[in-house]
Formats: C-alpha cells, sequence, structure tokens
C-alpha cells in the first residue's frame, strides 16, 4: 500500500501536463508532484500512474516515488487562478503525488546518451504497459543526478478504457519508431531476457494492489474491485508473453533539432563526464 500523507501547502502549478498537476507540500515535510481526481482525464489516469509506475520501480526502472496525498479543499481559497482554484475544490480527498526531483531537467535525446541496454529496457516497459506517451514529441523523462529517471504513466493500459475489448487491445504489436530512445539502438531482446521473467502473476498482484479502492469502485462490469484489479493482472500477464516479438522499430515520422540550449548540452552528458575523463588523463 503506498504511504499516506497530508498535503499542508500548494506550491505552484505545472502547465507543462494537460492535467494541470501541481507541486505541494505535504505532513512528511516532503514536496510532491500532485496528480488531482478532479482532473479531466479522471481517475483512471491515476490508477494507471500507480500500476505502472510501482511495476515500473518493482522491475529497477528509476520511478519517483508514488504516495497518496489526502487534500483539503479549502487549500485552494487563497490561490488566485481560477482554474487552479476549482481544481482543487473538485480534488477533495484522496489524489497521487509523486516524489519531486529538485534540479532535474526534461529528458533531450540529443543532449544525452543513453546505453543500447538501458533504452532497451524502458522500450520493453513502455511496450508491456502500452505507453503512447514517451516519444520525442514529449519524453516524459528527466535527467537527474546524471540518471534517466521515467514520469507521467497516465497514458498507459489504454484497454482499461474498453474492458470488452482487452484482450484483443492489450495482443496489439507496439509501434516504438517514434519513441524517445529508438535512436539509441535499444536492445529489447536482451530486455525481454531480463525483465519477461520478472513479469509474475504475483509481481502483478502487488502493482495493483497498490491502487485505493475508491478509485476503483463502480466500474461498470466488475462486481468488485477485486475483481477489477484481476483484470489488470490478466491482461498485463498475458501481454508480458512475446510482447518484444511485437515491437517494431522503424524511421521516425520527422526529426526534431535539440530544444537543449549549448550551455546545457555538456552538462546533460552521463557520468563519468567526459570533460573530466580528459583531465584525469593529462
Amino acid at each position: 500500500m503506498l504511504t499516506e500523507v497530508m498535503a499542508t501547502r500548494y506550491v505552484t502549478p505545472l502547465r507543462e501536463g494537460g492535467s494541470l498537476p501541481g507541486i505541494v507540500e505535504a505532513d512528511d515535510l516532503g514536496t510532491y508532484v500532485m496528480k488531482f481526481t478532479g482532473a479531466g482525464q479522471g481517475r483512471k489516469t491515476l490508477v494507471a500512474e500507480v500500476i505502472c509506475g510501482q511495476l515500473g520501480r518493482r522491475l529497477g526502472l528509476r520511478v519517483p516515488e508514488l504516495v497518496q496525498i489526502q487534500l483539503d479543499p479549502v487549500i485552494g481559497l487563497s490561490e488566485p487562478d481560477q482554474e487552479v482554484q476549482e481544481l482543487l475544490k473538485a480534488s477533495g480527498g484522496l489524489n497521487l503525488g509523486m516524489d519531486f526531483l529538485p534540479g532535474s531537467i526534461g529528458f533531450d535525446p540529443l543532449a544525452y546518451e543513453v546505453d543500447a541496454r538501458e533504452a532497451g529496457r524502458v522500450v520493453w516497459f513502455d511496450a508491456l504497459i502500452n505507453n503512447v506517451d514517451r516519444s520525442w514529441r514529449n519524453p516524459n523523462m528527466l535527467v537527474w543526478h546524471g540518471e534517466l529517471w521515467l514520469i507521467d504513466h497516465g497514458a498507459t493500459m489504454i484497454w482499461h478504457h474498453n474492458w470488452p475489448g482487452a484482450r484483443a487491445s492489450a495482443a496489439k504489436p507496439y509501434d516504438a519508431s517514434d519513441h524517445a530512445l529508438a535512436p539509441f539502438g535499444p536492445d529489447v531482446e536482451a530486455a525481454a531476457a531480463e525483465l519477461a521473467p520478472l513479469v509474475t502473476e504475483e509481481l502483478l498482484t502487488e502493482a495493483a494492489a497498490d491502487v485505493p479502492d475508491e478509485w476503483l469502485v463502480d466500474e461498470p462490469g466488475f462486481d468488485s474491485t477485486d475483481a477489477l484489479r484481476r483484470a489488470y493482472v490478466e491482461t498485463l500477464l498475458a501481454r508480458a508473453d512475446g510482447i518484444h516479438e511485437r515491437i517494431t522499430l522503424d524511421e521516425p515520422s520527422r526529426p526534431r533539432p535539440s530544444q537543449a540550449p549549448g550551455w546545457l548540452t555538456d552538462h546533460l552528458t552521463p557520468w563519468p563526464h567526459p570533460t573530466k575523463q580528459k583531465d584525469e588523463n593529462r
């Protein structure tokens, strides 16, 4: 079960995301990126964040820690932005928080090198959860302390928006041609050999168990939250079998110039830093 904290202060909105997440402080003295139940995408976005985020962490990928955040709508009374105030008022109760990584930088594939092994692990994971939102247009990755971190998994498992067709949807291939890590020659075969055996019924059950019951209730076609959790487990378990054979890596739709300023490019290079290696070799 996710740790539960209480929001004590709303700091600022993050307008890069369509759901208008915000940075909040909590009673555990932590700072979190908060995803709101009152956002337009609905609670299934939060369900996807939890299941996929917790699954990724269990597979050894870097995903910021997730927590449940209780929100008192009174926090929004002093917020000058009407849109944010309405969102806070609509999100009283339980929401989702992701550990805020201070000083992190948005991933740029033309400024940060990723080895084929790590690229393969991320691409394989995204194929498993059918992540349609990790392209060069919107990588949803951060570089923090020289390492790659995965964020924003709300646009995954699209089959849970239409459960009657879930099995058929989950069996479809995954086009990784526009994936942000496609240029790095992802070794999906090695990733499958390493990660697929870890995706067991037990592991998936643990990830699904972290979703709060109140985000799962009243789902059409299911008579209990346990039955719905079981559907997530069964669908992901079936998809894990041979998904690497259904990943396509063709030419991207079009190239994109780097968005990183020149002064940042050298800073984003992973450790060991090449300029420091040159200095040490002199």
